[in-house]
């Protein structure tokens, strides 16, 4: 009695063993893919399964987006420039049969044809296109892997530039471009702004010209503008000199023109002279003739 006790025991041990064998359990974000002595028979969805201990293997295939950097790389562009170059790529398994029968490791894989694949993009490009279109060059990136990594299962989501350095003589050659261009816009844009204010002088001009005394208000203006300090010497221009004598003419004639009206008195007359131009004696009474 006690040996067939033990042999019980015994069995269900070993049927506890068997059965916690053959558990298995696939995460959310997985999918098991079994193998029934070396053929695949199909594939786990997540959940707790149970396999064939010793007959079936399960592979657990990961789901998820996997970031991989690429490693910088030293690049000739198209036209002959020297850079390094790294960037990262993101991608995801959609179907975990490929991924496992197809190949035998996705990351290793989709590592080395990425940096294959960022050499040969890049140096079809010149440097400024490198600099200035990384967008473009994300997205062929993108294309041939995912066109390289159907067949394996996997689905390249995203690839980006991430640095590219430069030699330092390079970068001075380019602060050098970058500072004559910016002195290019700085003379067109002073060569505009003297055009502009040439124009606008010409206008004035001949505003002046149609109204003269704007002109001598302007002068007098500027002559407040530097008397500003009592010390300063001002030098009349010989155009306001003149016209400082028309506006006296012209004050003149206006109070002329008002006097007009008051009577005037005879001026006297003017004193004869000789034809030697001596003037005469004055006549005297004792020298007139009595009669």
């Amino acid at each position: 009695m006690a040996a067939l006790v033990t042999v019980v025991v015994i069995v269900l041990v070993v049927a506890l063993l068997f059965l916690l064998a053959s558990l298995r359990i696939v995460k959310q974000y997985e999918e098991g893919v079994l193998f029934r002595l070396g053929r695949v028979i199909g594939v786990r969805k997540p959940g707790l399964t149970r396999i064939i201990p010793v007959i079936d293997v399960l592979r657990r295939v990961s789901l998820r987006i996997v970031t991989m950097p690429i490693q910088s790389q030293g690049i000739i562009t198209r036209d002959n420039v020297s850079v390094d170059v790294s960037a990262v790529a993101y991608y995801r398994v959609v179907d975990a049969t490929k991924s496992v029968v197809a190949i035998e490791s996705v990351a290793e894989a989709i590592n080395q044809i990425a940096q294959t694949t960022l050499r040969k993009v890049v140096g079809q490009h010149t440097l400024d296109e490198t600099l200035a279109e990384t967008d473009k060059i994300n997205v062929s990136i993108r294309e041939i892997l995912d066109a390289a990594t159907e067949d394996w299962g996997v689905v390249v989501t995203l690839v980006e530039l991430k640095d590219i350095q430069l030699p330092d003589s390079m970068k001075r050659a380019m602060a050098r471009q970058a500072e004559a261009e910016r002195e290019k816009r700085a003379k067109i844009i002073a060569a505009e702004g003297e055009s502009l204010a040439a124009a606008a002088l010409g206008d004035a001009s001949d505003t002046m010209m149609a109204h003269p005394l704007a002109l001598q208000l302007r002068n007098l203006q500027s002559l407040v503008e530097i008397g500003v300090d009592k010390n300063t010497t001002v030098v009349f221009p010989a155009p306001l000199m003149s016209t400082i004598q028309e506006l006296g003419a012209f004050l003149a004639r206006e109070t002329d023109a008002a006097g007009a009206v008051a009577p005037v008195a005879a001026p006297a007359s003017a004193p004869q002279l000789l034809p030697n131009g001596a003037e005469p004696a004055p006549v005297r009474a004792s020298d007139a003739d009595p009669g």
